[in-house]
């Protein structure tokens, strides 16, 4: 997609998967919400949650030597470089911000994946790649906010004037792991199951922000994106939950859900910042996991409401010398082929 700065494709069973933006800072906040605040808190999830573990010293998966050879063949990195997007909004909406509810967008919604669930809207907030609630730049437009407990993730939202029309929405319980072996109703929402990403995981939590970098410290692994022809044809592997059919890859190329390790012999001094070498540490100790496609690899927070600032501390191109031969894949275990038996999402949909 052309958008400003976009970071992959709204996902979903018959989701394109994207091809991204070339990873803008953003623009100013918008308005069109109503009460709350913005803030860079994006939530977490329990300390259990994958996201989270310690992964550099992890066994690698059988595949790993071909999967990175047959991403390098087919031209590396989206761009063919190791870019940064920085144009993911998180918004915080107190308790008294009013929930608006949308019409589902009839192109990437999909039912049970998805939830209907009106959705809280700050003052002055803003979309991914846009300056405001409006998609107009032609971006994946994903919507990320945080209220209380729930953290509430959209693609494809656009809101003009009182029409306030979304993709597929995921209303996140902040207080669960649903990735436990005992959660049902089998693995994360369900096998099968998409979210605002590809792999049916959420965003936010993966997301890397400025005070975190300026702060010398990125506790979790970080999200990811591959053009769909170096994504396995409609495979993942957990934490994933979901695929696409328009993930062209073969068996040598990863499937959704699967988690990079930086090498932990990559020699840092190679990189010009110490907010890249920030990164990564973090890329060696908590890996990458691959969310979604389009072309833009690696995704930051926008630096709207955070204290620490982009500029000066981390550029969109500071992590470019590190290449794909520098991962390796971690083993994710048993591989699901999406669309067959079992693996449709076959969750009941929620509300809040």
């Amino acid at each position: 997609m052309a958008g400003a700065g976009g970071s992959g494709g709204t996902a979903g069973e018959p989701g394109t998967g994207g091809t991204g933006g070339t990873g803008g800072a953003g623009g100013t906040a918008g308005t069109g919400g109503d009460g709350g605040s913005i803030t860079p808190d994006a939530g977490r999830f329990p300390a259990t949650a994958p996201f989270y573990a310690d992964v550099s010293d992890a066994s690698l998966a059988a595949d790993s030597a071909s999967i990175i050879a047959g991403v390098q063949s087919r031209g590396g990195w989206g761009l063919g470089r190791f870019q940064i997007d920085f144009s993911m909004e998180v918004l915080v909406a107190d308790a008294g911000t009013a929930r608006r509810s949308f019409v589902p967008d009839e192109e990437s919604f999909w039912s049970p994946d998805c939830d209907t669930a009106p959705v809280p809207l700050p003052a002055g907030g803003r979309i991914e790649g846009e300056s405001g609630y409006a998609c107009e730049g032609g971006g994946d437009c994903h919507l990320l906010v945080h209220q209380g407990n729930r953290l509430y993730e959209m693609g494809r939202a656009n809101l003009v004037g009182t029409n306030f029309v979304g993709g597929c929405l995921v209303v996140w319980d902040l207080g669960r792991d649903y990735w436990a072996p005992a959660s049902p109703p089998s693995f994360g929402r369900g096998d099968g199951c998409t979210s605002a990403d590809a792999a049916g995981l959420p965003i936010a939590p993966l997301l890397f922000t400025a005070d975190e970098v300026a702060a010398g410290e990125i506790a979790h692994a970080i999200r990811f994106i591959l053009p769909n022809d170096r994504i396995r044809h409609r495979t993942y592997v957990h934490p994933g939950t979901h695929a696409t059919p328009t993930a062209s890859g073969g068996t040598d190329t990863p499937p959704y859900g699967s988690r990079w390790r930086l090498k932990a012999d990559f020699d840092e001094s190679r990189l010009p910042t110490e907010g890249a070498k920030v990164v990564a540490r973090a890329l060696k100790r908590y890996g990458m996991i691959l969310s979604d496609g389009g072309k833009v690899a690696l995704t930051a927070q926008a630096d709207t409401s955070s204290t620490a600032k982009w500029d000066g501390l981390l550029g969109s191109r500071d992590l470019e010398a590190i290449a794909v031969t520098d991962f390796e894949v971690v083993d994710g275990g048993a591989a699901y082929a999406w669309g067959v038996g079992d693996t449709e999402c076959n969750r009941d949909p929620v509300g809040d």
